[in-house]
């Protein structure tokens, strides 16, 4: 399995998709073994595309570009310059709550950095903020959608790990609220330091604030309408990706009356397109993962954590240590694929709860989107906004630094991440 690691590495280090990557050092591990049938990558590949629950994911990739397609992405925007324009940082704060508010629509940080580079990247450099910072929100900010339901990356935990994803969106609410104010904080902080000036100078108007509820308020019922139809029975976490379709484009054509023939045509290219890139990857990641489960490298990881110490907590630490520094040479979606199934069984066996960890988990993935030198939502905003990576790096420290510390208060006190999902669903 080291040459299976190793090849690896190399391939992405090499600038290889990573899919491709990841299939063909997998099937490095059957070279590897000549006893085993080598039609069993095929078998493993053709079986992930018939895993029923994975069925979500490419609905909500529809759902999600249908809402973005319907006009919602300008009428969040409203809310959230209402919400927080007159903190300090103007747009930086702005683009923060936006990403909070965007998490049930697009599910993807990548999207939704890139999505938001293009709407705000100029307005923010205009105001005079530096490439780097303004590159740094818009990047970090995203770390708060996918843990708004419906993110894909719980999804994925979900499936792979065999969690209640219903108890996984509503775990996380808190989390996201979390992040939030600390990356506030940070960008507060940083533009008392260079007086980065509030986007609004007046308090909004009642009549603004009412305005501006009115336009988000489908958006921001979407994750409470599948956290209760989930809670109510209405519907399965597999059937659920089809009703939230079938929300959105309602929403499009009778609510704002955006989604016409043309956006729902490019909503369906856009879907095919993000589809075929997310799935492709799934499936090739059953190959290498045959080779990790038959080499036990699950308990090998394991007994390896329990060396250093068998405290829960200090575990968790070490794997969010072990998670960050993975970030900065593998995709988060990767990891999570790569990784659930190796970590997962050891935070049961110490009695930790895998909702808990699955959102710590998630969180620390994620932000390997955001770290050099593979970071997919780093180089999407910094292309745009045509930040150089080392500027990038370096203003983006405070806003890493408050993720770390919200994860390590997650990680302390997991009634922060378990308090909504057992009022909804009930105490494990």
């Amino acid at each position: 399995m080291l040459i299976v690691a190793v090849a690896f590495v190399v391939f992405v280090l090499m600038g290889m998709p990573v899919a491709f990557a990841i299939g063909i050092s997998g099937t490095l591990f059957f070279l590897q073994h000549p006893e085993l049938p080598f039609t069993i990558p095929v078998q493993l590949t053709v079986s992930q595309t018939q895993n029923f629950a994975l069925l979500a994911i490419p609905l909500f990739i529809l759902a999600g570009n249908f809402m973005n397609k319907s006009g919602i992405t300008e009428q969040l925007l409203n809310l959230a310059s209402v919400m927080t324009g007159r903190l300090k940082g103007g747009l930086a704060q702005v683009s923060i709550a936006l990403s909070a508010l965007m998490g049930g629509v697009s599910g993807s940080a990548i999207a939704d950095a890139a999505m938001q580079a293009r709407m705000l990247g100029d307005g923010m450099l205009r105001r005079g903020m530096s490439r780097g910072f303004a590159a740094g929100v818009l990047s970090f900010g995203s770390v708060l959608t996918p843990i708004i339901p419906p993110g894909i990356g719980m999804i994925l935990y979900g499936t792979i790990g065999q969690v209640s994803i219903g108890r996984l969106f509503a775990a996380g609410f808190v989390p996201a609220f979390l992040l939030w104010l600390g990356l506030a904080a940070a960008i507060s902080v940083t533009a008392r330091i260079r007086g980065y000036q509030p986007e609004r100078k007046a308090r909004p108007t009642v009549r603004e604030v009412g305005h501006a509820l009115h336009g988000g308020v489908w958006a921001l019922l979407f994750p409470v309408f599948l956290l209760l139809g989930l809670r109510m029975g209405v519907f399965t976490p597999s059937e659920i990706g089809a009703v939230a379709v079938v929300y959105a484009v309602v929403i499009g054509l009778l609510i704002y009356r955006k989604l016409t023939r043309t956006t729902f045509v490019e909503a369906l290219e856009g879907s095919l397109s993000d589809v075929g890139a997310v799935m492709f990857l799934i499936v090739l990641s059953a190959i290498f993962s045959y080779g990790i489960v038959l080499e036990q490298v699950p308990e090998l990881v394991a007994n390896a954590i329990l060396g250093i110490t068998d405290d829960l907590h200090g575990v968790l630490i070490l794997i969010l240590l072990f998670v960050l520094a993975a970030g900065f040479v593998v995709d988060g979606t990767v990891l999570l694929i790569m990784l659930t199934p190796i970590f997962l069984p050891l935070v049961r066996s110490l009695g930790g709860d895998p909702v808990h960890f699955g959102i710590i988990f998630i969180i620390a993935a994620t932000v390997g989107n955001f770290t050099p030198p593979v970071g997919a939502a780093m180089y999407a905003v910094c292309s745009i906004i045509k930040c150089p990576i080392g500027e990038y790096t370096r203003e983006s420290v405070p806003f890493f630094l408050a993720i770390a510390v919200v994860s390590l208060i997650l990680i302390f006190i997991p009634a922060a991440v378990l308090f909504v999902p057992n009022l909804l669903f009930g105490a494990w």
